[in-house]
């Protein structure tokens, strides 16, 4: 599998090195990437054996199969439609994007008519194929998500006593926390969607890492799922377990029995 990648961040350093240098996806190698600093992709050439690209028509031309966005909203936005129109495969990673109901009918019309694709990978959270298997026949009652963070990360102060942030549904959320809530955006995708999906944030005095509660309720039972999520070594800002939830999405393409 050749695989494109758009940005030069966190996630993209973390995939180039795990696929490139690793070879933890034998077989698959990420061949081209976007980028619009030079410096970067002159490093990333040399480093990785990549080529890289600053315009965009030359990347999706450059024989990838499926092309990882990692990059922003913006990105998405603005080269999507364009990624789909080649018949590539395309890891969306800043799924804020999608909580545009334009947006998100235009892309999935537009997979519909080529035959092609969207991954969403599951982030800092888990439990989403419980959520998904509940909504195949539209068996799901509730979903919550409470997510706690270390006060100085979400308020830049700190707290003597917990401080609940924001109670509210997602799609408030995401207007209001638009860096701290991709994991409720990809929750409702998967569940209620965004006005039925119940978001509480909470600037935790005790907290040292991010920790995301979701609980659901449906004809299948009750869930309740808790993830304290360790940063990346490089990176406090990115959760590993994202990282490694991309990773995990290309994996599955490469597989000829999957789970889930």
């Amino acid at each position: 599998m050749k695989i494109g990648i758009i940005g030069g961040g966190t996630v993209a350093t973390f995939l180039i090195k795990s696929i490139n240098v690793d070879q933890k996806l034998p077989g698959s190698l990420v061949e081209s990437v976007y980028l619009r600093k030079p410096e970067v992709a002159d490093e990333w050439e040399r480093t990785y054996g990549t080529r890289a690209f600053t315009d965009m028509e030359a990347f999706l031309s450059s024989g990838i199969d499926i092309v990882v966005e990692a990059a922003t909203v913006e990105v998405v936005r603005d080269y999507a439609e364009l990624v789909i129109s080649k018949r590539k495969e395309l890891v969306v990673i800043s799924v804020g994007a999608l909580v545009d109901p334009e947006l998100y009918g235009r892309l999935n019309e537009l997979c519909r008519q080529l035959g092609t694709k969207i991954y969403l990978p599951s982030g800092a959270i888990g439990g989403l194929d419980v959520i998904h298997s509940a909504m195949a026949l539209g068996q799901l009652d509730e979903v919550s998500l409470t997510t706690r963070k270390p006060a100085a990360s979400l308020l830049g102060r700190q707290v003597e006593v917990e401080e609940v942030v924001f109670f509210g549904t997602a799609t408030e959320a995401i207007s209001k926390f638009p860096k701290n809530i991709n994991v409720a955006i990809v929750l409702s995708l998967a569940g209620l969607g965004c006005d039925q999906t119940s978001v509480k944030i909470v600037a935790d005095p005790e907290a040292t890492k991010n920790t995301h509660c979701i609980e659901a309720v449906g004809s299948f039972g009750k869930m309740n799922i808790r993830l304290e999520n360790d940063p990346m070594p490089d990176n406090p800002k990115t959760s590993y377990l994202a990282a490694l939830s991309v990773l995990s999405t290309l994996k599955k393409q490469t597989e000829r029995i999957t789970i889930g």
